[in-house]
């Protein structure tokens, strides 16, 4: 670490100490040159997880998105926000394990994600949220994942 007083880059760590629940360490140090004390920093950097959108844009992960779509298709439904919260995070969970080393991952791979955890907690709000998520383009379409969901279900 270069000395901010004499620009040295000769010096020794007097003390560490974890920050921010173990997400940084501040460290004392000592220019072994002049005897100048400073503070220096240290965090992880990672990657922002990112989502790739069906034109080929690139965006940020964004939660409250997802929350918001989820809550949308269980307006209305005897569901507690506890149980909306936890599934949010299984489903955020699910996407950054499953994209560990890219940190992408597929807006279609994360509405299935969504799908498949809807379909075992609540039928209606997998059908709202299959609706909007598949672009239904016809009745047809929409009765045939209603039979799908009902034939699943027996």
């Amino acid at each position: 670490m270069r000395c901010p007083y004499c620009g040295s880059l000769d010096d020794k760590v007097i003390e560490s100490r974890t920050m921010a629940n173990g997400e940084s360490i501040r460290r004392r140090r000592e220019c072994n040159a002049c005897g100048y004390r400073f503070t220096s920093y240290e965090r992880i950097e990672e990657k922002p997880f990112m989502v790739i959108k069906r034109d080929g844009r690139r965006q940020p992960f964004d939660r409250q998105k997802l929350e918001k779509g989820i809550e949308r298709a269980l307006e209305k439904r005897s569901v507690t926000t506890g149980t909306i919260e936890n599934l949010v995070n299984e489903i955020e969970d699910a996407a950054i394990m499953s994209c560990k080393t890219t940190r992408e991952i597929s807006t279609s791979s994360l509405g299935e994600l969504v799908l498949k955890r809807l379909y075992k907690l609540d039928k209606v709000a997998y059908i709202r949220f299959a609706s909007a998520y598949k672009h239904f383009e016809t009745l047809e379409e929409f009765l045939t994942e209603i039979k799908n969901a009902e034939g699943a279900n027996q």
